[in-house]
């Protein structure tokens, strides 16, 4: 008989990876082989962390789900939420939060307008965040420090030390990195540093490993070419725009991003063998929801929801979601539509409730994992309300 190939070696200890989590899964008393959550990301995950350390949130956020504010970027539930209930777990306490959290089934350390790499400027400056993954990683093996430390002491809202190689690891980060410097630099400057954007995740995700962490999904770069916020705000001609009305280089942009993560998260998994490290092509869910809004229940695609200006964009840039803005001698406010239900954007940047249900019911199905990824067999799935 020959030998095995390294493709074929490399797929049997994947299948045996996921043997464990299952059996493990079937022996415990649990319903899912994963007892916790630990996620790492930017506003588009946040669920509270940059407001806890900043407190300022205002309405409309929130309005949909939780009807007040609650530091998430959008009128309800974000992607973490939902899947967050999908699994049967509560929704993840933001590690900056000192006030009434319970980390028993995770931590989240996403914040606001962080990015993969260390900022070279201030909040203040450009509202860049200085929670940077590497500092959520930190902060990470400070958490995992502590739970040590204290699980002898009998902890209440902490979980055992054996929760790092039960949890799933979850990234939705970069998307600051690629568009904050955009209009400074254009895509060929935002192309340069990419490599090391994609590479920092990938280190991250084995510095985890190191810790105990054995499953990871890593979220890809969305189709921020469609957002109203940078059709808005970029300069373009009507031939940068696809029939769908989003912009064909930075979208382009954006799937040259997401095939380079793709390809570290597969040398990654070489890497890692007794891991999964799964690649979540969010980007082609949200594409399709721009392009098709009213094929999936909503009505508009690169209209925000909360904006001020109408028009097919609703958005301007002096006058975000929410906040007052004194202009020719008048006070105007960015105020919420009616419907957020019918529409994809938020706020000119962030997904809403309704368009980050049907992502995340995407994801659930699998279609979207690469490689396959039996979450379904994993875990008993709850449904998403």
């Amino acid at each position: 008989m020959g030998l095995w190939s390294a493709k074929t070696c490399a797929s049997f200890r994947q299948f045996f990876v996921i043997w464990m989590l299952f059996m493990l899964a079937r022996l415990s008393d649990s319903k899912c082989a994963f007892e916790a959550i630990f996620n790492f990301g930017d506003s588009n995950s946040d669920t509270g962390g940059f407001w806890a350390a900043f407190p300022a949130q205002t309405g409309p956020y929130g309005m949909t789900y939780f009807k007040r504010p609650v530091g998430r970027a959008t009128d309800g539930r974000l992607m973490i939420d939902f899947f967050a209930q999908a699994l049967g777990l509560p929704f993840l306490s933001p590690y900056l939060q000192s006030i009434g959290s319970d980390y028993r089934h995770g931590a989240n350390y996403a914040t606001l307008a962080s990015t993969v790499l260390l900022p070279n400027t201030s909040l203040f400056v450009t509202g860049i965040s200085p929670f940077s993954l590497a500092i959520q990683l930190n902060q990470m093996k400070q958490f995992k420090v502590k739970v040590d430390e204290l699980h002898s002491e009998g902890s209440t809202y902490l979980p055992s030390p054996d929760i790092f190689g039960k949890s799933l690891y979850t990234f939705y980060i970069g998307q600051n990195d690629f568009t904050s410097n955009l209009a400074s630099i254009g895509i060929e400057g935002v192309k340069q540093y990419i490599p090391q954007v994609v590479n920092q995740i990938a280190d991250t995700i084995k510095e985890l490993y190191r810790l105990g962490g054995r499953a990871f999904l890593v979220l890809n770069l969305a189709p921020v070419g469609c957002y109203p916020a940078l059709l808005v705000g970029l300069p373009h001609n009507r031939s940068d725009l696809d029939m769908y009305g989003c912009l064909i280089s930075y979208n382009n942009a954006v799937v040259d991003y997401n095939n380079m993560l793709k390809e570290a998260l597969r040398q990654t998994r070489q890497d890692l063998p007794n891991a999964n490290v799964i690649y979540v092509d969010t980007h082609a869910v949200l594409l399709e929801l721009f392009q098709h809004p009213t094929s999936h229940g909503l009505l508009y695609g690169t209209k925000a929801c909360c904006g001020y200006g109408g028009g097919d964009y609703n958005f301007d840039p002096k006058v975000f979601c929410a906040n007052p803005k004194v202009i020719n001698g008048s006070t105007v406010t960015a105020t919420a539509c009616s419907d957020p239900y019918n529409y994809v954007s938020w706020d000119g940047i962030h997904a809403t409730e309704a368009a980050n249900k049907l992502v995340t019911l995407a994801i659930l199905n699998g279609s979207y994992f690469d490689p396959p990824f039996p979450l379904n067999q994993l875990c008993h799935l709850h449904p998403v309300a």
